[in-house]
């Protein structure tokens, strides 16, 4: 069944930023995601997490990413009328998340462009970033989305 949309291309105007709560990792929830993965021993093994240039246990950067995308597709993309992504800009890993760690994200609109070769559509350049319960930024990520327009411009 074919719902219908609540998000469109003019929804996203440039400027605009949403907060989105996050989960709190466990250790036995990092090293479940790195075990299927990332398989590093920094994410794997807590005893040889320890030994690393960490000093313990961290997530794979690509579980961060991974809870972002699941934040983003519970909070807008899932009723979004997405076509898609033509890709990622950057994805920057500035801290490790912890055990114990919870993350928030930020989503800000920082460009929009209708297209000009199929009027029925334009792209959303998002940036998420991410944080600890601290308010440290761990992670940011800029990407292209692309959304049916509400009408042909």
């Amino acid at each position: 069944m074919n719902k219908p949309k609540k998000y469109y291309f003019e929804d996203f105007p440039v400027g605009m930023v949403r907060e989105l709560a996050g989960p709190t990792l466990t250790a036995e929830s990092i090293i479940e995601y790195a075990s299927r993965y990332d398989p590093q021993p920094f994410h794997t093994d807590e005893e040889a997490a320890k030994h690393s240039i960490f000093g313990g246990l961290i997530a794979s950067g690509w579980h961060t990413v991974s809870l972002c995308m699941r934040l983003i597709c519970d909070a807008y993309l899932l009723e979004a009328a997405s076509m898609g992504s033509p890709g990622v800009n950057e994805v920057r890993w500035t801290k490790p998340v912890r055990p114990g760690d919870t993350i928030r994200l930020r989503m800000s609109v920082i460009d929009s462009k209708p297209s000009t070769s199929k009027p029925d559509r334009g792209t959303v350049l998002h940036r998420w970033d991410v944080f600890n319960q601290d308010g440290e930024l761990v992670m940011s990520m800029e990407g292209w989305g692309m959304f049916k327009r509400r009408s042909a411009a």
